[in-house]
């Protein structure tokens, strides 16, 4: 019987981490979580989620153990990956988030997203991890205004410095994977929502707004869309692309380079639902599930936004036998239903 991967999440107490730790516990793998529990936002969500993550609710046992530290501390860093043994997936997830917090904290994303994701390279490469899988963003397509975002598409003007950091992640890993033959993996996540989420993020602010009786802004004067993504299909996606580690796409054609693959054992994909849903639509849904209606304010487009996304999923589908599935309205309702048990 083959000895399964150890797999090390960092950014575990986030949305996103928490919920792929505890798919890979239910399918027997142990894990290794990583989190500074920063302040960004309320750390008793974050708590929360760790609480949840092992089946028997505890935080040091055979399947799972977790470590609060933040990525930018080599040394701390090192000392978990000595201890964590060979046969090892890393999953990076930690990173200061949000397109407009970077305007107003821009070192924090320089050194999480920077030094941090530096850090992580020099573990994989000074322990021989079997792959890395980490976060990019949708934000990288930046001024792009042809959709659906392809990988293939040039990502060279971003319009945030959290935008400019998830390309340079993938600019780093793909030097490492030449360098060191690191078989990486970069996913452009697309807006992810569902029960757990970050409360900076559009769905659990117009949730906590709708109960409470208060106004939304809608920016750009409500002409927006997003391409909503569950975090189960999020999840399932990482899963899998953390069962298949990159490879060396032996038809790279050096004089005509595609973005999304390489000499080297790197790949992006984006992760995302395929479809660009217009934001008054998915309140709409909120109302529907929630049981309010909402004023809803228009504003002018914010800094560093944009006013479209959708993802062209095909090479995450050939890639992984895979396709996010689970549709706005199901996503919807399902968030709301915890919602509502959680905050009232």
């Amino acid at each position: 019987m083959t000895k399964k991967n150890t797999i090390i999440i960092t950014g575990v107490a986030g949305f996103i981490g928490s919920s792929l730790a505890k798919k890979f516990i239910k399918n027997g793998y142990k894990v290794i979580g990583i989190d500074n529990l920063n302040d960004y936002y309320d750390v008793n969500l974050k708590i929360a989620r760790l609480n949840i993550i092992s089946p028997r609710y505890d935080r040091f046992n055979s399947f799972w153990n977790f470590h609060r530290l933040s990525i930018e501390n080599y040394d701390q860093l090192n000392n978990i990956f000595e201890m964590a043994g060979e046969n090892l997936i890393v999953v990076n997830l930690a990173a200061q988030a949000g397109v407009r917090y970077s305007l107003e904290n821009p070192n924090s994303y320089i050194q999480s997203n920077l030094v941090g994701f530096g850090n992580i390279l020099e573990m994989c490469r000074k322990f021989d991890v079997n792959s890395l899988v980490y976060g990019s963003s949708s934000s990288v397509y930046g001024g792009n205004t042809k959709i659906p975002f392809q990988e293939k598409d040039q990502v060279n003007h971003p319009i945030s410095l959290y935008a400019a950091t998830k390309k340079s992640n993938e600019l780093m890993a793909h030097s490492y994977s030449h360098l060191f033959n690191i078989k990486s993996t970069g996913l452009r996540f697309f807006t992810v929502y569902g029960p757990w989420g970050r409360p900076d993020m559009a769905p659990m602010i117009f949730a906590k707004a709708i109960l409470a009786g208060e106004p939304i802004n809608i920016f750009n004067n409500g002409l927006m869309k997003r391409d909503f993504t569950f975090i189960d299909d999020i999840v399932e996606s990482i899963y899998r692309c953390c069962l298949k580690p990159s490879t060396k796409d032996t038809m790279f054609d050096s004089s005509n380079p595609d973005p999304s693959s390489s000499f080297a054992p790197h790949r992006i994909f984006n992760v995302g639902f395929g479809k660009a849903i217009d934001l008054d639509y998915f309140i709409t849904l909120l109302e529907e599930n929630l049981g309010k209606k909402c004023k809803k304010i228009k504003m002018p487009m914010q800094a560093g936004d944009v006013v479209c996304t959708n993802a062209d999923t095909t090479s995450l589908q050939n890639w992984i036998d895979f396709k996010p599935n689970i549709s706005v309205e199901k996503g919807v309702e399902y968030f709301s239903k915890w919602y509502k048990k959680y905050f009232t």
